[in-house]
């Protein structure tokens, strides 16, 4: 049904930045805390980071320096700004609540090399 909308992915070189989007519904927005997962090749779905609603943010250890979380209340979207982007980065990512409670959206791929 793709309840949530992941945008903004692509192929980057080392050091590239990406800044990916996930439109949301608005009430699941308002609610809930927010997150960014990502699932690499034959690997595991893993958090990356997450926001609550008063904007309070976590990240995976990998990621911590180089990647931020943000929300836009007016859009009902969250943001994952993505810095210094390494090979081991690549994977499609995905949002979901903080839970991960929500239907599971198509994710947008970033793939970084060369």
């Amino acid at each position: 049904q793709g309840r949530l909308v992941e945008s903004g992915g692509g192929s980057v070189q080392p050091g590239g930045s990406l800044r990916l989007s996930c439109a949301t519904p608005g009430n699941i927005f308002k609610v809930y805390a927010m997150a960014w997962y990502r699932r690499a090749p034959g690997k595991q779905r893993e958090f990356v980071a997450g926001i609550t609603t008063d904007g309070k943010a976590n990240f995976l250890d990998a990621v911590k320096g180089r990647f931020s979380i943000s929300r836009d209340n007016a859009e009902n979207t969250v943001y994952l700004i993505m810095n210094n982007l390494k090979p081991e980065d690549t994977a499609v990512y995905y949002c979901n609540t903080a839970w991960g409670t929500e239907a599971w959206g198509q994710g947008t791929q970033v793939t970084v090399s060369s």
